[in-house]
């Protein structure tokens, strides 16, 4: 069976980690990050008087386009950073672009 998109992102985010993969870290975070904002139920919608609420349950359409989204704005941060003639900054934001293209195929 095939992992999951976020299953992926996961066990790739603990090789990076062990690697010392600094970039693949950072975006893998960040991104992991956005899928579980995603899951959050909205306080004002949730029953006041609850201790623990199911979160949403979010389908792989969702998270991948969770993640098109990450990549998207990467993307853009990369082209504003080398219009400013931040090189190096923009080719991180590209690396990490790409690397998040990885999961969409």
């Amino acid at each position: 069976m095939a992992l999951s998109i976020r299953e992926q992102m996961q066990s790739d985010l603990r090789a990076a980690m062990q690697a010392r993969q600094r970039v693949a870290v950072s975006v893998l975070r960040a991104t992991l990050a956005a899928i579980a904002n995603a899951e959050a139920v909205d306080p004002a919608t949730a029953d006041r008087h609850a201790t623990e609420v199911d979160r949403k349950h979010l389908t792989g359409d969702d998270i991948a386009a969770i993640v098109t989204v990450e990549r998207d704005d990467l993307r853009a941060a990369s082209k504003e950073m080398a219009s400013l003639r931040q090189d190096e900054k923009a080719a991180e934001l590209a690396e990490q672009a790409a690397l998040l293209d990885g999961y969409l195929s």
